[in-house]
C-alpha cells in the first residue's frame, strides 16, 4: 500500500478530478451525496490521511468537537452514554474531526464552569450528552459557538436537540404489556429528573388512558434522587402491580435484583421491561424485554447537525426524534393474550 496517498491518487482510481475529490473530502457543495460516500470510502480504503494541521491554519478551525457528559452519567455503571460517545467519535472521524471528551464534574456544573477547551479555543463546537441543570443550560446557550443537546432537550432553550422517541417507545412497550394481559402496571423513574424520563412516563400514561385504565399514584416509583443518583426502589405498601415499566435498563436490572432478593421470580411473579437495550438488558437474568435506542442513528444525526452548524452558524434543526423499536426477550409473562 502506498504510504503517502494523495487526492490525485483517489481521483485517478475513480476517474474524477482532484477538485471533485477535494470537495467531497471537505464536504463542500457541488458533489452528490452518493459520490461523496464513494470518494470517502475509497480514501479510507487507500489509507488517505487528512492534513488536519494544514486545514486548521487555512480555515481557522480546530477540527475538534467537545463532547460534554455530566459526571453522574459517566461512571463505570453508565454504559449507555459511553456507548453513545464511542459512536460519536467514529462518526466524527468520517468528517475529519476528533471528539474531545469532557466529564463535567458536579462542582463545575453547580458553579457553571465551562471546559478548559472552550477558553483555549480547542474546539469548534459542543455536543452535550445527558441532562444538565437549568443554569448550565443558560450558560451553554450564551456561548457563541455551535452546540447541540443529545438525549435530552429543554423547552426554554433555543438549542437544537437530537433525542430518541421516548414518548412513542414507552407507549408501545406499555401497549405490549397490556396486550399480554397486564392491567396493574407501575412506572419506575423520577419524573422531575430528566426530560427523557418525563417523556417515557407520558408515553406510559397515554397507553393507560387509551385502554381506560386509571393511573395509580402508588404505582409511580422513584429510582433516583434530585441529583440523578440511583437510590433503592421502594415497592408499594399495599396492592402490587403485575408489571413494571422502567425508564432505563439499568433501573430494570436493579429492580429485578431487588425482587429476586425478596424471593420473587421474574417473570413468574412480576413482569419487567426497560428502555435503551444497553448491556444491562443482556446481563439481567432473565434477559430483558426493552426498547432499543438507535444509538448509531442518534450519533450520525448529532454529528451531521453540529458540522453543518459550524459551516453555517444560522442553521437550525429544532428537536429531532429518532425512532426505536421493541426487543422482546424473557422478562414478560403472558397473563392473557389480548387481540
Amino acid at each position: 500500500m502506498k504510504t503517502n496517498v494523495t487526492m490525485k491518487d483517489i481521483a485517478i482510481k475513480l476517474g474524477v478530478s482532484s477538485v471533485t475529490v477535494s470537495k467531497a473530502l471537505n464536504d463542500k457543495e457541488g458533489v452528490s451525496d452518493e459520490l461523496k460516500v464513494k470518494i470517502k470510502n475509497l480514501a479510507e480504503k487507500m489509507g488517505y490521511r487528512y492534513n488536519t494541521a494544514a486545514k486548521s491554519m487555512k480555515e481557522g478551525l480546530t477540527y475538534n468537537i467537545g463532547v460534554i457528559i455530566p459526571e453522574r452519567f459517566a461512571g463505570l455503571a453508565q454504559s449507555f452514554y459511553l456507548k453513545v460517545y464511542q459512536h460519536i467519535s467514529l462518526v466524527l472521524e468520517q468528517y475529519g474531526y476528533y471528539g474531545i471528551l469532557h466529564i463535567l464534574s458536579e462542582e463545575d456544573e453547580e458553579k457553571c464552569n465551562l471546559p478548559r477547551v472552550y477558553y483555549e479555543k480547542r474546539v469548534d463546537g459542543f455536543i452535550i450528552l445527558g441532562q444538565i441543570n437549568k443554569d448550565y443550560i443558560k450558560l451553554i446557550e450564551s456561548i457563541e459557538m455551535p452546540k447541540l443537546f443529545l438525549d435530552f432537550y429543554d423547552e426554554h432553550a433555543s438549542i437544537d436537540s437530537v433525542i430518541t422517541d421516548n414518548f412513542y417507545g414507552a407507549y408501545e412497550i406499555t401497549n405490549y404489556l397490556i396486550n399480554n394481559g397486564h392491567r396493574k402496571i407501575a412506572y419506575v423513574g423520577n419524573l422531575y429528573s430528566t426530560s427523557s424520563i418525563q417523556d417515557r412516563f407520558l408515553g406510559y400514561y397515554k397507553s393507560l388512558l387509551e385502554h381506560n385504565y386509571c393511573i395509580n399514584q402508588d404505582f409511580i416509583l422513584n429510582d433516583r434522587d434530585e441529583r440523578g443518583t440511583l437510590i433503592e426502589i421502594e415497592l408499594p405498601d399495599g396492592e402490587l402491580p403485575t408489571a413494571f415499566v422502567c425508564n432505563c435498563d439499568q433501573v430494570a436490572h436493579n429492580l429485578i435484583n431487588k425482587l429476586t432478593k425478596l424471593g420473587y421470580k421474574v417473570p413468574d411473579d412480576f413482569s419487567v421491561v426497560g428502555f435503551d437495550n444497553d448491556i444491562y438488558a443482556t446481563i439481567t437474568e432473565p434477559a430483558l424485554t426493552t426498547v432499543e435506542v438507535d444509538v448509531e442513528e442518534m450519533a450520525r444525526t448529532a454529528v451531521k447537525f453540529v458540522i453543518e452548524k459550524i459551516k453555517n452558524k444560522n442553521r437550525k434543526y429544532g428537536r429531532v426524534l429518532v425512532k426505536g423499536n421493541i426487543i422482546i426477550r424473557d422478562s414478560v409473562k403472558v397473563l392473557e393474550k389480548v387481540r
